[in-house]
Parts: C-alpha cells; sequence; structure tokens
C-alpha cells in the first residue's frame, strides 16, 4: 500500500511569507521610528546646554543675501523688558502652558483664523529644528517635537533661543544684532519702547521698521509697552525671569 504524504494547505504555504514579509517591513518600521525618537531626544538635548550655530532659514538667508547679521546675546545680556516685550507679543500665556496654547487653538478654531495659536515653543522648533515653509509633515513634527523640548528646556532656555534666532529684518538674526542694527546700542541697554517696537515687527519683520516704524507698528508697540507690564505684575513673566 503506497505511503501518504502529508502536505501543506496551499494557503498555509502561501501565508508563510507574506506573514515574514510583513514582520520585516514591521521591524525596520518600528527601528526607524526608535531611531528618529532617539535622535529628536539628542538633538533637543543637545541644544539645550549648546547654542545653536544657525538655522536651516538662517542658512537659506545667508546664501541669499551673501551673509547675515547674527550675534548670540545670554539672556541675563538682554534687557529684562526685551524678554516680556516677545512674550507679550507672541504668547502672552507662556508661562501658563505645556508648548501648545488650548485656549488660543479653540479661539482660532471657533474664530476660523488662519493663524494666531502658534506659542514661543512652537516657534522655537519651527525655527531651531524644522524648515519655514507651511505643510502637514512639518506641523506634524512640530507638534511631536514641541512637548519633548518643553519637558528637556527650561523657560528661560526658551526665551534666550528664540531672542537669538528670530529674524528682526531682512538678514538681522537675534535681537544682539537687531539692537545694533535698528538703534547702535547693545540689547542689555534697550529702552521698554525699543524693546516693544522689536518685538512689534514679528512675524513680518522684512514688511516692518522698528527705527522708522509706521502707524501699524507704532500702535502694536505701544500695546506690547502695556503688555509687558501687564505680566510682570501679575506673574506671567516669573517663568523666565530671574
Amino acid at each position: 500500500m503506497a505511503r501518504q504524504t502529508a502536505k501543506t494547505p496551499l494557503k498555509k504555504r502561501r501565508g508563510g511569507p507574506v506573514r515574514a514579509l510583513r514582520r520585516f517591513f514591521a521591524r525596520w518600521v518600528w527601528r526607524v521610528a526608535l531611531g528618529f525618537v532617539a535622535f529628536v531626544c539628542l538633538m533637543v538635548s543637545l541644544f539645550a546646554v549648546v547654542n545653536p550655530p544657525t538655522t536651516l532659514y538662517m542658512a537659506s538667508e545667508a546664501g541669499r543675501l551673501d551673509g547675515v547679521a547674527h550675534d548670540w546675546v545670554a539672556l541675563e545680556d538682554i534687557a529684562p523688558v526685551m524678554a516680556r516685550s516677545v512674550v507679550a507679543a507672541e504668547d502672552a500665556n507662556f508661562c501658563l502652558h505645556w508648548g501648545f496654547d488650548m485656549d488660543a487653538i479653540r479661539h482660532v478654531i471657533e474664530t476660523g483664523q488662519s493663524r494666531g495659536a502658534s506659542t514661543l515653543s512652537q516657534q522655537v522648533v519651527k525655527n531651531v529644528y524644522l524648515w519655514p515653509a507651511r505643510s502637514w509633515i512639518r506641523k506634524a513634527l512640530e507638534a511631536l517635537i514641541t512637548p519633548v523640548m518643553e519637558l528637556v528646556w527650561t523657560k528661560r532656555r526658551i526665551v534666550e533661543v528664540y531672542l537669538n534666532v528670530a529674524e528682526f529684518d531682512a538678514g538681522v538674526f537675534g535681537v544682539g544684532a537687531a539692537s545694533t542694527h535698528y538703534f547702535g546700542k547693545s540689547a542689555a541697554n534697550l529702552s521698554a519702547l525699543e524693546a516693544a517696537r522689536l518685538a512689534a515687527v514679528l512675524p513680518n519683520p522684512k514688511d516692518r521698521s522698528a527705527a522708522r516704524p509706521g502707524q501699524f507698528v507704532q500702535r502694536r508697540a505701544a500695546s506690547i509697552v502695556d503688555g509687558a507690564e501687564t505680566i510682570r505684575r501679575d506673574g506671567r513673566a516669573d517663568c523666565f525671569e530671574d
């Protein structure tokens, strides 16, 4: 009598290589994801203590303009009113959130505005780690990196980096270069009005001037002077002040 040979069902034989291929890709996706997380944590930790030498946008402008003005200034060497002014202008609740201002986001959604909810922390992430052009990929990366940065960096460090990488005129980056460019003085000697005018040119420094302010900048600067004093009095500046 002939011996019968057991055979693997056709479906099972076909499923084996497919499952192996899926496991292979799953392992690599997992490895890439872990590698990305590790890289983000490394870069966030690095710039918590090391000053970013440049940014993608700064490098792009340096190529376009054949150089940029950029002088790094430690936060303790910047007039305190300058830090209060940019926070009052860009993110008054900076000390109260963990990277995202949920109240501002809800307001933007309810009113249908196209901008206005980006926090100082998000702007630092965009400037230091990402690129300026808007895209869903950039926004997704920004949303992932921002809470990591908030966890690792101090609020003082976030303000310090922001003040040193923000663009205040075409090719003029950081409050150190901006103070000299507009007022011929160091960032430590800025007055409340000068600081407010610098903050008022953001986020459109190529269309506004702190030295020759138009009506919009003058009105905005006056509002920022009041806002800076308000957050000093009510404690919303405590997290980044000595």
